[in-house]
């Protein structure tokens, strides 16, 4: 999984009721393009990202 700054990250939601997560991918900290992330989610929350399986990258 490789992304630049600018990319969108979404997470899908695994349990029944809850809503993906989507947000904007803000700093690559891994080696060419590769996690983690720092990623500035939709509803305001920053955090650094592992994605999992569940995740797809959306090119800008």
């Amino acid at each position: 999984m490789n992304a630049t700054v600018g990319d969108r990250l979404l997470v899908r939601a695994n349990t029944v009721g809850e809503r993906d997560r989507t947000g904007e991918i803000i700093q690559v900290q891994g080696p060419d393009g590769g996690p983690p992330y720092v990623v500035r989610f939709d509803d305001g929350h920053t955090g650094l990202v592992f994605p999992g399986p569940d995740a797809v990258i959306v090119p800008h």
